[in-house]
Order: C-alpha cells, then sequence, then structure tokens
C-alpha cells in the first residue's frame, strides 16, 4: 500500500534535510495510488510534488503519466502532471522587483478613476504576464458550456493525441544513428538476445 498524501509529502521533505544536511543528491517521486485520472490522481500528485519541491529534490522520477503507484501509465495523466509541474516551475520563478516590473510610472501615469488596459506598460505585457496552462480552462461557465463542456480529462485526451498526430523525429546525423544501432546489435549479440 502507498503511503497516503500527508505522509508521503512529509517524507519527500525529510528525506530531502537528510539529503542536505549529508550533502548528497536527493531524488524523489510525485506518485499518487489511484487508479485512474481522476480528482485523487490530481490532488495526491500535487501534495506529492508540494513535498518534492519543499524537500529541495535535485531530480523528480516519475514524474509525469503514472497511476497507481507506477503500475500503469495514462497519457492523460501525463498531460495533467506536466500542467502541475509548469505550474510548479512557474510559482518557483523570482519575482522581479526592479522598477520596470513594478510599474511606478504607469501607476503615476494614470489618472483616478482611469484604467491601465491601453497604457504602454501593460499593453507590453499583456500576452507574457501571466502563466499561460496548457489543459486547465478559465473561461465562465456559460463560454465553457458553449465550447463543448469539455472537461479537463477530454481537453487531456485531445492534447496528446495532437501531440502524437504533429510529432516529427528530431534530426540525427546518420553516423550517429549507425553508432547506436551498432551499439545495440552488439549488446544484443553480448546479452544473448535473440529478438529480431
Amino acid at each position: 500500500m502507498q503511503q497516503s498524501p500527508p505522509e508521503n509529502t512529509k517524507a519527500n521533505i525529510i528525506a530531502g534535510q537528510l539529503a542536505r544536511r549529508y550533502g548528497i543528491p536527493y531524488r524523489t517521486s510525485n506518485a499518487n495510488a489511484s487508479n485512474v485520472v481522476d480528482l485523487q490522481a490530481t490532488y495526491e500528485t500535487m501534495m506529492a510534488t508540494w513535498g518534492a519541491v519543499l524537500g529541495g529534490a535535485n531530480l523528480i522520477y516519475h514524474a509525469a503519466g503514472w497511476l497507481e503507484g507506477g503500475l500503469t501509465a495514462s497519457y492523460e495523466k501525463f498531460v495533467l502532471d506536466v500542467e502541475i509541474i509548469q505550474n510548479m516551475q512557474e510559482f518557483l520563478k523570482p519575482i522581479k522587483f526592479d522598477d520596470d516590473e513594478l510599474g511606478l510610472e504607469a501607476i503615476k501615469a494614470v489618472p483616478t478613476g482611469g484604467h491601465f488596459f491601453g497604457s504602454d506598460h501593460t499593453m507590453a505585457r499583456y500576452e507574457t504576464a501571466f502563466y499561460r496552462p496548457i489543459l486547465s480552462d478559465w473561461q465562465n461557465y456559460e463560454a465553457w458550456e458553449a465550447a463543448g463542456a469539455r472537461d479537463a480529462l477530454k481537453r487531456a485526451t485531445s492534447i496528446w493525441k495532437k501531440a502524437l498526430e504533429e510529432y516529427e523525429q528530431p534530426a540525427m546525423d546518420p553516423a550517429v544513428r549507425e553508432a547506436l544501432d551498432a551499439y545495440v546489435a552488439r549488446r544484443k549479440e553480448e546479452i544473448g538476445n535473440d529478438d529480431p
């Protein structure tokens, strides 16, 4: 039986403290015990991810796609976990406190009762100022319903299917490919693997 989220989160933090104490790298996991992509899978993964981050993990392995404590995997869970990881990365970005970021000049330039929507400062940032999710839908209910009322699971399915459709294998130097193929063939022979 896998640990419950509070114990797993505490264990991730404590293990991180011990790793720092002894000066060793710390790897951990953000696994969950859910059997399907559901609310349980989400909150258990999020709790474990927080524990790993607060524990100062150097590597979070099995970080995306796992269910049932690692016994099964899911493309939808992979997409959900990428969203969780990206949220965490965005949270961990340092906040800049320089004059330009604070926008004090923009604040001074907008009169009382005015708005910032048309200011140069806002216009220069409105497309990049906030995290843009790959999975979450931030529309209001009416707009969400008009767009097909697709829940996160359906959106995740569309995302992974589109990613597979659009996938292009990265270019590789033919000499590198030949060397890798030769290595694999040699190792199969050495190991005694008769698979083609």
